[in-house]
């Protein structure tokens, strides 16, 4: 699910892929639903491929998610009072207790949890794929 999903260094907001051409992928901004070109030149990441610090290893993108959600009871959170309390380290701590301190950023949370805002905004409530956590599970 995540994998369709992607950022665009230099753009807010996230994006859904929505195909592919020669020399650009065609995405659409999640909330407003306008469609353009995002073009070679342009630093594109999905959020499938993206992993947070922690102290037992990268956690993939899709379990913090989750934990997010489970934690925030499926409601957005307020990035802005979290930022201006300098509660964004305090309240992700409370969230995934061994994220490595020393390299996950107070910009890191913030985009974190402005990205969870736009997902849950769009329908979003299940971060990772169940087939994923299954095969994970029978290869232990």
């Amino acid at each position: 699910m995540l994998r369709e999903i992607i950022a665009i260094t230099g753009k807010p907001g996230l994006y859904r892929l929505l195909s592919r051409s020669k020399g650009a992928l065609i995405v659409e901004e999640l909330g407003t639903g306008r469609r353009f070109p995002a073009l070679g030149r342009d630093k594109v990441v999905s959020l499938g491929d993206i992993a947070m610090y922690t102290e037992s290893g990268d956690t993939p993108l899709g379990e913090i998610l989750d934990k997010v959600y489970a934690h925030a009871e499926g409601k957005p959170l307020d990035v802005k009072a979290l930022a201006a309390n300098k509660a964004l380290k305090s309240e992700f701590a409370a969230i995934v207790e061994d994220f490595d301190r020393d390299r996950v950023h107070d910009s890191d949370i913030k985009k974190l949890f402005s990205w969870y805002n736009i997902l849950i905004s769009n329908g979003f409530d299940k971060f990772t794929e169940e087939e994923t956590k299954q095969a994970g599970e029978a290869a232990e």
